[in-house]
């Protein structure tokens, strides 16, 4: 391509080569006299936004745009991944803005869930992770539940300023702007974009009626998710869908879970007891003897533990071992992205298993 087009709606410098990459535009859209980039197309005649990949430096430069800016933010985690979702550090660029906190993906989790408790959970996570937000809310963008409330909170606290949405890639930030829009909006009308200034981001405004902005920045890639770790084919066994089922299993000493072979979990003293597996339901949990299990895995990984696949295993990360002594109870092992383990009595010896590179943490039990 030797002449060099930039996107009308976003000003973003089109390329006709990698379909998930910023700026991507199909070669018969360059014979148009306005070339416009697919995230832009999309926008403009199905009102939906699309996600973008951001390097590290990207994101700061994003945080540093907020800090300067005297806004409303509303940041999205995913409930079911709420630690592998979290954005670490955007507190220290908050500067006096209010911040809206919104966990996505309330459906999934079992009904017996009260959300209630869950809002006071994330309140205290949140203060833990020196964030204090103004309210939190439960919503399911995928199926529309409460988006209404979030709407009006927004234009609440926004006090006739901006909005910048932020959130991890996979938390369901495009689906929540959508429904947003489309609540705001109505289904009709023709959403445009502006370029952001001073910036070569791909950040989109939306204009509101009041004449600021709705702003989508991109999603932030957080590398401690297990996501970046399976095939694409692979994401939807891990990603739940719909409400996961808790699966109880009794353990004695010196035996092992393993699910898939993406993650293990051996316990290791505390006498016979139950533990609640929270997991997509797609997931295959295998039960093995803590003795056999090193064998088991090396023999057995990609196949009879699935995901990763058998042809993912050479670059699959190596589980590395991390290993909690549990002095509460009603406590969770959370294996970053995949799911959780809850343990209700005290006095239990764990291990977690995860890939190189993936978080495994314990935290006061969510449920």
């Amino acid at each position: 391509m030797s002449e060099q087009y930039s996107c009308i709606g976003c000003g973003v410098k089109i390329q006709t080569e990698d379909r998930e990459a910023i700026g991507y535009a199909p070669t018969s859209a360059l014979e148009k006299e306005e070339v416009i980039c697919q995230r832009c197309f999309r926008l403009k005649h199905y009102n939906e936004v699309q996600d973008v990949h951001l390097t590290d430096d990207d994101f700061l430069k994003i945080l540093n745009e907020i800090g300067k800016s005297d806004a409303l933010i509303v940041k999205i985690v995913d409930i079911f991944d709420f630690n592998g979702s979290w954005l670490p550090g955007l507190h220290r660029f908050v500067g006096n803005n209010k911040i809206l906190l919104v966990g996505n993906k309330v459906d999934l989790l079992p009904k017996s869930v009260k959300p209630n408790k869950l809002i006071n959970w994330m309140k205290q996570e949140a203060k833990e992770f020196g964030l204090r937000p103004e309210e939190v809310f439960l919503v399911s963008a995928a199926k529309g539940q409460f988006i209404n409330e979030v709407a009006a909170a927004i234009d609440e606290y926004r006090e006739g300023k901006d909005v910048y949405v932020v959130g991890c890639t996979n938390v369901g930030k495009s689906t929540f702007i959508n429904r947003i829009l489309k609540e705001v909006t109505g289904e009709g009308d023709v959403i445009t974009t502006s370029h952001f200034p001073g910036t070569t981001l791909d950040i989109i405004e939306i204009p509101l009626s009041d004449g600021k902005a709705l702003v989508d920045t991109p999603g932030i890639i957080n590398h401690h998710q297990m996501a970046h770790y399976v095939d694409k084919r692979d994401l939807k066994i891990i990603t739940p869908k719909k409400e996961i089922k808790p699966k109880v299993y009794q353990l004695n000493e010196g035996q092992t879970l393993f699910f898939g072979g993406l993650a293990r979990f051996d316990y290791l003293s505390g006498g016979r007891r139950s533990f609640v597996c929270h997991f997509s339901n797609d997931i295959n949990i295998h039960r093995t003897k803590l003795e056999k299990a090193d064998e088991l895995y090396s023999n057995h990984a990609g196949e009879l533990l699935t995901p990763p696949r058998i042809e993912d295993m050479e670059t699959f990360p190596e589980l590395v071992k991390h290993e909690f002594t549990i002095k509460e109870g009603k406590t969770d092992i959370v294996f970053s992205g995949l799911g959780w383990i809850t343990i209700n009595d005290p006095g239990a010896k764990v291990a977690a298993f995860v890939p190189k590179g993936v978080h495994a943490l314990v935290r006061k039990s969510l449920i």
